[in-house]
């Protein structure tokens, strides 16, 4: 039995990324690399217009002819979204020679890894695969897990996280942080996520006689 991918959030901060195709799915790779803080690299002959206007505000690199040998060359990841055999064969071999992570679209077998539904709240991401044998199932598990998810989630989120990082710099103790943490996750969820640092401190850290 072929084992299942090993699942992993990467940080692409200022990192290249070379997306091969210009078509809609091309796109969607471009918009989640730039929502990861990645350099995008965009080779098509051919591009949507939103991947137009994205060369032209500067926020990618795009070159507007074929793919050619090289064109991988200092990237960490690679996409390729052409559609056509021939080119995704040509990228498939050469990330291999670099040693680069390719992701072909809708060809499994040809991937180094895999790109999986995601479901946004602010800080909360929630990425679903089904190991490349049934993205539509991905798909109603991504839009279902949608529904749950509510902006109280993202703001439980940013405020005990933001309370985190205070115990962390003013509580040397880490069975005390323990125990503050154990505390917060007791009290009434969307209580916490409209509270505000301050209120936060008065209720979790005063009556231990913290700062």
């Amino acid at each position: 039995m072929k084992p299942s991918p090993y699942p992993l959030f990467l940080d692409l901060r200022d990192r290249l990324c070379v997306v091969v195709g210009g078509g809609a799915v091309a796109a969607r790779k471009v918009r989640a690399l730039l929502a990861g803080g990645a350099r995008v690299r965009l080779i098509s002959p051919a591009v949507t217009k939103v991947l137009s206007r994205l060369a032209g505000q500067g926020r990618i690199e795009l070159a507007q002819r074929e793919y050619r040998k090289g064109d991988l060359e200092g990237a960490c990841l690679a996409f390729a979204a052409t559609g056509r055999e021939e080119v995704n064969s040509l990228v498939r071999a050469e990330s291999q020679r670099l040693a680069v992570p390719l992701n072909v679209a809708d060809e499994p077998d040809l991937c180094d890894f895999l790109v999986p539904s995601t479901v946004r709240r602010g800080p909360i991401i929630i990425a679903i695969s089904t190991s490349g044998l049934l993205p539509m199932l991905s798909k109603k598990v991504r839009q279902e897990i949608a529904q749950y998810l509510t902006a109280d989630h993202s703001a439980y989120a940013r405020r005990v996280g933001s309370f985190r990082r205070y115990l962390l710099q003013n509580v040397k103790s880490r069975g005390l942080r323990r125990e503050i943490m154990r505390r917060v996750g007791g009290a009434d969820f969307r209580e916490v996520a409209r509270m505000s640092l301050r209120e936060m401190k008065e209720r979790f850290l005063h009556k231990k006689g913290l700062p």
